[in-house]
């Protein structure tokens, strides 16, 4: 990467071309606005082109500004909201420069919207408040675009921010990620198995994905300035078929690792055994500055996060997880847990981790039934937040189930960013934002403690509980039946469960009553609209969640 240009990408509204012309006054640089050059090229404004010539004309356009603008050094440059979504623009940015994403609340963007037009009484209509809806429109446009917004090396939100304040946190950006850079402090800007960087306010971190990577564990964590000594965590069974390899690769990277096994399975995520590793800590001399690895499925990786967040008031842990489920869920986002015996996850901490490392290959491994569970797990990113995901899996089922390489490390990866996005937005729940990421869990989570762990593997569960919150979504009018149709055919084409029948629905609604997604008393629902866009409901009726929980214990 040659940090020699500062990119600002971002939705309309986030202040862009304001702040961006603040960055190269602090910085002695030179400003480009994309969208004024495409004016100044064409004599018409991107409205016009839009109208007259249509999106595929001004994107052509606009490819050729952005990659002439590579040709230079020492520029800020503004790019269109759309410009950075377009792979061979954002191929050219990050290769040219560092990207910056400025974010902010639709809310926020569609305020100011409405002030700019006001300020301005000769400027065009801005076609996003046109109709009857435009915040919903805005909502709409953002949400499909910010995959690819997540894929900027740095985020700045801007909601409570002047534009001189923007501009100084992106001048930070860019000092923090070039003195890094040169220093060799972030080894990872560049790395081809790089898949998303998570970036929140309690750090920031890579995942790294690809197929065969776990033989290069050590190194990885050599690279990361980890020098030992590592406690390696995992279940017994895991252990059996990775700890030997594990070993020798950290071993081979000369860091001493020693290793904690406990038995496989839900029931181990406990406070029983976090007491057991803290004891088995303690006997080591674990200290603050020493490194956990947590290699193993979402048991694992939430156990050995909750004992890294508490033990010493706090140790890095690093998350290799072994399963479908963790890799594309459960190692991100920092959420870390044990269960109590009347629900799961009562007791945890937001705590993330230094690094994630995902080898795909690891899949050919496991149990069908564990795979299938894993790609619930997928499948909801893609109905919540990614249409094109989810058409991955209609037209690529086949090749999915058989776990061909390319095409699974690529959907992995893609669902891995999805999750990476939505931690670094609303890390611990407070926007709402990650709220999305639970559709399926009501229900699955009062399903799982209602069956005391044993009868349905997680995604399973969630699979059910999505096919529960589309019937649900569909009575209250929110959920087509198109949609719903769409849902049941992908999770059957990947075997997985749409009902439970037998299940105690009483001992269901219990442990929902109980969920830590209840608001003012009231369980908070998250609905599909289409593929691709979900919502949060909390006034469903009592009544249709009871008419529903009995109709998933009938076969469809």
């Amino acid at each position: 990467m040659i940090l020699a240009n500062i990119f600002l990408t971002g939705f309309s509204g986030t202040g862009k071309s304001q702040a961006g012309r603040i960055v190269a006054r602090l910085l002695g640089w030179s400003f480009l606005d994309t969208d004024e050059e495409i004016a100044k090229r064409t004599g018409k404004t991107v409205e016009a082109i839009f109208r007259d010539e249509g999106e595929k004309a001004f994107r052509e356009i606009e490819r050729i500004v952005v990659s002439e603008s590579c040709l230079r050094e020492r520029q800020v440059i503004s790019t269109g909201g759309g410009a950075f979504c377009e792979s061979e623009n954002r191929e050219a940015m990050n290769k040219n420069g560092i990207v910056v994403c400025l974010e902010a609340l639709p809310e926020t963007i569609y305020l100011r919207l409405v002030n700019d037009k006001a300020d301005d009484a000769i400027a065009e209509t801005r076609p996003l408040l046109e109709g009857s809806d435009p915040l919903e429109r805005i909502r709409d446009l953002k949400q499909r675009r910010q995959v690819d917004y997540a894929q900027a090396g740095w985020t700045i939100h801007t909601d409570r921010l002047s534009l001189e304040q923007v501009a100084r946190e992106v001048v930070h950006a860019w000092s923090t990620i070039s003195g890094q850079w040169r220093g060799n402090q972030d080894p990872f800007c560049d790395d081809p198995d790089l898949a998303a960087t998570v970036d929140t306010a309690s750090g920031r971190y890579p995942v790294l994905v690809s197929w065969g990577i776990f033989e290069r564990l050590g190194d990885l964590l050599g690279r990361a300035g980890i020098s030992g000594p590592v406690y390696l965590i995992s279940d017994d069974r895991v252990f059996e078929q990775y700890g030997r390899d594990a070993q020798m690769s950290l071993h081979r990277a000369g860091i001493i690792a020693h290793s904690f096994t406990f038995p496989a399975g839900e029931e181990s995520k406990s406070l029983r055994n976090a007491q057991r590793l803290y004891e088995w800590l303690a006997e080591n001399r674990a200290e603050r500055s020493h490194t956990l690895v947590s290699l193993g499925g979402g048991v694992t990786g939430d156990l050995t996060g909750f004992v890294a967040a508490t033990y010493n008031r706090g140790m890095e842990f690093v998350q290799v997880p072994t399963s479908l489920a963790a890799m594309v869920d459960a190692s991100i986002g920092g959420k870390t847990a044990v269960n109590l015996p009347m629900a799961k996850n009562l007791v945890g901490a937001f705590y993330q981790p230094r690094m994630v490392i995902v080898d795909v290959s690891l899949l050919r491994t496991l149990p069908q039934r564990a795979i299938m569970e894993g790609w619930a797990e997928a499948i909801k990113h893609g109905l919540i937040l990614d249409a094109e995901l989810a058409e991955r899996f209609d037209t690529h089922s086949e090749a999915l189930l058989a776990l061909e390489p390319e095409i699974t490390t690529a959907v992995v990866r893609r669902s891995i960013a999805i999750k990476a996005l939505v931690v670094s937005e609303d890390e611990r729940e407070t926007t709402g934002y990650r709220m999305l990421l639970n559709y399926g869990h009501t229900i699955g989570h009062g399903l799982e403690a209602a069956t005391e762990y044993g009868r349905f593997l997680h995604g399973e569960a969630v699979s059910v509980g999505m096919m529960g919150a589309a019937k649900i979504g569909m009575a209250m009018g929110v959920t087509p039946l198109d949609v719903v149709e769409r849902q049941e055919s992908l999770l059957r084409r990947f075997n997985l469960p749409l009902e439970c029948p037998g299940v105690d629905m009483g001992l269901v609604a219990g442990a929902m009553a109980r969920d830590k997604k209840i608001h003012k008393k009231n369980l908070r629902w998250v609905l599909l609209e289409e593929v691709g866009k979900a919502v949060v409901r909390d006034d469903v009726p009592e009544a249709l969640v009871e008419d529903v929980l009995r109709s998933l214990t009938r076969p469809l």
